[in-house]
């Protein structure tokens, strides 16, 4: 039976965190995190209380089907366990796929970025371009840009030219290294510098344009974030570590992309139900390194995520299906459409708010139906999730209802351990985190008592 728990992991609930620095990244726990990192991404010491808490032993598996950038398999590969990881985001995927590979010579990638970077300069010089400023005077004209079509994918004003101008003369000198095994870590250094330092972009929570800066530094930047990579390589130097890999993929579509009853612990951390675009967040990022190059290249990876938001809500989507007979999910849709009837509200998005409610909750169920037959016997999941009110400030007790929805699917030990609280732009008021635990048996017995 599906019920709160006071018993949250001990250094939550001494207060040893508090609140407001639960979701922060320690500087201790900056190696290989730190290389890219969502602004909203769970901590790394959660998941290592996870890891206590389930008593895991090395060697066994860790899924994380919503993995981000790659958070809990950064994690899993520290502590001896087998990390495998699914993610839809191509750009997510790619970053989190580079985080996991600490088999680059630290020297040679070291080198690789010198010459790249005295490359880049002097083609810079040539346009007699500073990278630290003082270029008022360039002609423009000459600068490099996008295509029509990816620059059209951007937010507008996400990056100035003049540093969209000096990210891509040095990503076409870093794809000098595209059939290497460093590109793609050289790559990733770029992004993380151009997305928090050169860009326009600002996060807090939602991903919007802040102060236009005409100017800004990227080579310099690029260099001292490969610095602090090559440093945490050369600190695992002579240690070996267990495989970790991430798939390109679908958490609702899993199947025959494990083994059966191969996975021992899943600790992750969905979307929330918050009409939040998350490609939005990896746009910029993902159009530079061409991860992602037309509208219909975006369409087709949308099409792959949970649906959370109702800017990715398509014609044949059915994930409602799932849920259609669990009361609570019926109830809260019915809710929201009332309040938006009652208020007024006609927009296109706003009458699809029932409807994505419904997906999102219809593809979660579908996601830990699918799960089950790559579960060890007893295997023990946490999922990280929050409260919403995002849909006309309709309450929406996102950890509660998954919980009887596992439960209904045949997962027991139901419980729900507070995480922190957090503010929400939508109320105006403090909503809450949570992280819903629950087990796997082995079999599901209501199945086999209808057979």
């Amino acid at each position: 039976m599906l019920e709160s728990s006071a018993q949250a992991p001990k250094k939550y609930e001494t207060g040893e965190i508090k609140n407001r620095d639960k979701n922060k990244l320690f500087h201790s726990d900056r190696q290989f995190h730190d290389w890219y990192r969502f602004v909203l991404s769970f901590p790394p010491q959660l998941v290592r209380d996870y890891f206590l808490r389930f008593e895991l032993e090395k060697g066994k598996v860790v899924l994380d089907p919503f993995c981000g950038t790659g958070t809990t398999l950064v994690e899993a590969k520290f502590a001896g366990f087998q990390g495998l990881g699914f993610e839809a985001n191509h750009f997510a995927q790619f970053a989190s796929e580079t985080k996991l590979d600490w088999s680059i010579d630290g020297a040679e990638f070291l080198d690789a970025a010198r010459t790249i970077r005295q490359t880049a300069l002097e083609e810079l010089a040539r346009l007699e371009i500073s990278d630290d400023g003082g270029n008022e005077s360039v002609t423009r004209k000459k600068l490099r840009r996008l295509d029509n079509e990816r620059q059209k994918l951007l937010l507008k004003d996400s990056i100035s030219e003049l540093p969209l101008h000096k990210s891509l003369v040095l990503l076409e000198e870093i794809r000098r290294h595209q059939n290497t095994g460093l590109y793609k870590s050289l790559a990733l250094a770029l992004a993380n510098v151009v997305v928090f330092k050169s860009s326009n972009l600002r996060f807090g929570p939602e991903v919007g344009i802040g102060k236009v800066k005409d100017d800004a530094p990227v080579i310099g930047p690029w260099f001292e974030q490969v610095q602090r990579m090559n440093h945490d390589l050369l600190s695992i130097s002579g240690h070996s570590f267990p495989a970790a890999r991430v798939i390109r993929g679908d958490s609702r579509q899993i199947n025959k992309r494990l083994k059966p009853k191969s996975v021992d612990a899943v600790i992750t951390s969905p979307p929330y139900p918050n009409e939040k675009d998350y490609t939005r967040t990896t746009r910029l990022e993902s159009v530079l390194l061409d991860l992602v190059r037309t509208k219909d290249e975006l369409r087709t990876m949308k099409k792959g995520l949970l649906r959370s938001n109702t800017r990715g809500v398509y014609k044949e989507d059915d994930d409602d299906r799932y849920v259609q007979n669990v009361f609570k999910v019926q109830r809260l849709a019915d809710e929201i459409e009332e309040r938006r009837i009652s208020l007024g509200k006609t927009s296109g998005f706003e009458r699809m708010y029932a409807k994505v409610t419904k997906l999102y909750f219809g593809g979660m169920a579908r996601h830990f139906e699918e799960m089950k037959p790559y579960l060890s016997k007893n295997a023990r999941l946490a999922y990280v999730v929050g409260d919403q009110a995002s849909y006309l400030q309709v309450m929406i007790r996102t950890g509660h209802i998954l919980g009887e929805i596992a439960e209904s699917l045949g997962y027991v030990d139901i419980n729900i351990v507070p995480f922190r609280t957090r503010f929400s732009t939508a109320t105006k008021s403090n909503l809450n985190e949570e992280v819903v635990t629950f087990r796997w048996p082995g079999s599901n017995k209501r199945e086999k008592n209808r057979k």
